[in-house]
């Protein structure tokens, strides 16, 4: 699959594309409270999209460790006239990260072009929303849940279980009647995996293209970054970022979720460009 359609909106994957962060939240670790309201979430996406961010993708319920969840309808209020406003202005697809049914289908009526689920449809009537909107999904993996994912994770072997996963995962989407070619992964970085576990997923990622679907990565400012980087904070992770961007794209990354758009989309195609020249050598 090199086009993905994310409702009319499409995105080309000949090239690895970036996915800016744009969180409505109070509470994310990164940007919490930087931009509730509709107005200042609308100028964040302009100044991104003039940044080279290619999807934008707009989230109402922090799911940062230990972060307290959010109503179904607190989570409608954040973002869907976000959603709405941003569809109106600007092309670029909208992605809805979110795991509710309602918010997906209210989220894609609003305008949003991509489901980005972190608990992969397997909330209640998930994937009956995903099937009914028709558009692209992105299957991430998590083990546990947000408010406890940290607590101990383990694995086998973290390469192979969160392949495994998110095999069964393609598996129970096509079986419900969602097109394979809609769907997109994600290994989830940071969500139920230690320091080792991510830095392994990392190095090793090049393993998940045998799964023949895009692959989405965010590690933008995460806490393996300020971990690996004697703790600095999070304001202060952008070289780590950009560097693990690097690494991702070199491995197969399709899409790079990240806060930091210039930066990253800079340092993507430079990437890009220097694997593009090898291949003409």
């Amino acid at each position: 699959m090199t086009i993905l359609d994310c409702a009319g909106k499409p995105v080309d994957l000949t090239q690895p594309r970036i996915m800016g962060i744009l969180n409505v939240t109070p509470d994310s670790f990164s940007d919490g409270g930087d931009f509730i309201s509709p107005d200042a979430a609308l100028k964040r996406a302009r100044a991104m999209v003039d940044e080279g961010a290619d999807l934008l993708d707009i989230g109402g319920e922090s799911t940062r460790p230990g972060a307290q969840a959010v109503s179904e309808q607190e989570e409608l209020d954040r973002i869907i006239p976000v959603i709405a406003a941003i569809a109106a202005e600007i092309p670029v697809p909208i992605s809805v990260d979110t795991n509710k049914a309602t918010v997906m289908r209210e989220a894609v009526a609003a305008g949003a072009g991509l489901i980005n689920d972190v608990m992969a449809l397997r909330d209640e009537g998930a994937v009956a929303a995903a099937k009914e909107s028709g558009v692209p999904v992105c299957l991430m993996h998590m083990q546990g849940q947000p408010r406890t994912m940290q607590q101990n994770p383990q694995y086998q072997n973290v390469v192979t279980d969160v392949m495994a996963f998110l095999r069964s995962r393609v598996e129970a989407c096509v079986a419900a009647g969602i097109p394979r070619q809609q769907l997109l992964l994600d290994p989830g970085f940071g969500f139920g995996k230690s320091l080792q576990h991510n830095l392994t997923l990392l190095r090793h990622l090049d393993r998940f293209r045998e799964l023949q679907l895009p692959l989405l990565v965010g590690i933008s400012r995460k806490s393996m970054i300020g971990a690996v980087l004697d703790g600095i904070p999070v304001d202060q992770r952008l070289p780590g970022g950009l560097a693990c961007a690097v690494m991702a794209v070199e491995r197969g990354a399709d899409i790079v979720r990240t806060h930091d758009v210039k930066a990253t989309a800079e340092a993507v195609r430079m990437t890009h460009a220097v694997m593009g020249a090898a291949g003409q050598e």
